[in-house]
């Protein structure tokens, strides 16, 4: 039972697609690097099959393909992926130097410049 429990995981996991451009954080990716524990393989199994086979997306349908903010399902794609990420810290990195030097505290010397 364990041997045939675990070919349906690892049948499962090679299934699984993996997204290219969330290096680092893609659940196809983690589940190929990770062997599942035996007591925890079935409970595991059935919940990745479950998301696998879209079971939540037939058993809940959406009336329309947006969201609350109307980008599409390829904007989002674009938006999550880790170049898109990577480009936004590095911009958050500039606005908080900025305002660093905006408002951090002056030194005793500085104030006596002014």
């Amino acid at each position: 039972m364990a041997a045939s429990r675990y070919r349906r995981f690892l049948k499962l996991c090679e299934e699984w697609p993996v997204d290219e451009t969330k290096r680092g954080r893609d659940l196809g990716a983690y589940l190929r690097q990770r062997v599942a524990e035996p007591e925890a393989c079935d409970q595991m199994y059935e919940s990745l099959a479950r998301l696998h086979s879209n079971y939540y997306k037939h058993k809940y349908p959406r009336p329309r393909d947006t969201s609350f903010s109307g980008l599409s399902l390829e904007e989002y794609k674009l938006i999550l992926s880790t170049d898109t990420l990577e480009e936004l810290k590095e911009i958050d990195k500039g606005m908080w130097k900025k305002l660093q030097e905006k408002f951090a505290p002056k030194g005793p010397e500085e104030d006596h410049k002014a």
